[in-house]
């Protein structure tokens, strides 16, 4: 099959050693966090060095707006989507103005510094039970989150920005934290397809990108959703028909290590059918599982034709307009 990796770097400047690897085969992309930020001017100059060793790379970022913003010294500060949904119950139309344009200022400024692709939005439902996905979700009920999302992924479609959806087929329900540790659902495969699928179902047409939870849904799978064949094949791609890219949630993270090492990690997640796998916050994920890769039956593809094709002046005017409506949420 073919597969890629998007890792990350140390610092806020390239090490020697990661210049090593950066035209890799099989590495197709870079994530940014806080950590590689301390000016625009900064992060300009280390996109700039990445590309200049690889312009193929797809600079992305894990950047949705409230909690969760990478870069905010010179970038404007976006609301988080819970937000928008507390005012959609009463303004409606507001709420749905205010979503596009969210998308529209978080794509307009990431491209502005070189970055091409930002991992949003949330599609989870907020039951108010797990404080990790908590307003980073548009609400708590089907219809305001397939309203408010749907104009937010035509706020990124204007802007040429792929369309992250995650984390399949929803996040909401566990309490704990899959970062730290792998939460486990009870609920049966009707109770979870009768809300939290039905979001990723509904605005499927539009995704690009589908990144499955760590999540094991004890009732469907053993495996956590990330690395289970049943939730990626037989669900995602055969019964709902999803043809985008599916990329893995962070190899790194607890709820992903019960596959064991990262070489066990990348198959495991290839198996399921994660063609782009993501490993990010530990130095040696990324060697080591770009020479895993080397290993496995695998081919590498690249990612430049998600880069945004357009000029920037020419979106000038709705980004503006999307600034001005963000600001009277202020």
């Amino acid at each position: 099959m073919q597969v890629t990796l998007i890792t990350d770097i140390q610092g806020q400047s390239l090490l020697e050693e990661e210049k090593t690897w950066l035209n890799h085969a099989f590495l197709g992309g870079i994530i940014l966090f806080t950590r590689h930020f301390k000016s625009r001017e900064q992060l300009i100059a280390l996109i700039r060095e990445i590309k200049s060793i690889n312009p193929d790379l797809l600079i992305t970022v894990d950047h949705e707006g409230g909690r969760v913003q990478r870069f905010r010294e010179g970038f404007t500060q976006v609301p988080a989507m819970g937000k928008l949904g507390v005012l959609y119950e009463t303004d409606p139309e507001k709420a749905k103005q205010l979503a596009t344009a969210a998308a529209i200022v978080l794509a307009y400024e990431l491209q502005e510094v070189g970055v091409d692709l930002t991992y949003a939005p949330v599609l989870d439902m907020d039951y108010q039970r797990n404080t990790v996905i908590g307003d980073r979700a548009f609400a708590g009920d089907q219809q305001t989150i397939n309203v408010l999302a749907t104009c937010f992924m035509q706020g990124l479609k204007e802007m040429n920005f792929p369309v992250v959806a995650k984390h399949f087929p929803g996040h909401g329900w566990v309490n704990l934290d899959s970062h730290v540790a792998c939460p486990v659902d009870e609920r049966s495969f009707a109770d979870i397809e009768k809300q939290d699928l039905q979001p990723f179902k509904q605005l499927l047409p539009s995704i690009d990108w589908m990144m499955p939870a760590h999540v094991v849904y004890e009732k469907v799978d053993s495996e956590p959703a990330g690395f289970s064949q049943i939730w990626l094949q037989k669900i995602l791609r055969g019964q709902l028909g999803f043809k985008g890219r599916i990329v893995s949630d962070d190899l790194s993270m607890a709820g992903a290590a019960v596959k064991g090492d990262y070489k066990a990690r990348a198959q495991a997640a290839m198996k399921a059918g994660c063609d782009v796998l993501l490993a990010c916050n530990h130095a040696e994920a990324p060697l080591e599982i770009l020479t895993a890769l080397e290993t496995l039956s695998a081919t590498p593809f690249d990612l430049t034709n998600y880069k945004p094709a357009l000029t920037l002046s020419e979106h000038k005017q709705a980004y503006m307009s999307a600034l001005a409506l963000l600001a009277e949420l202020e």
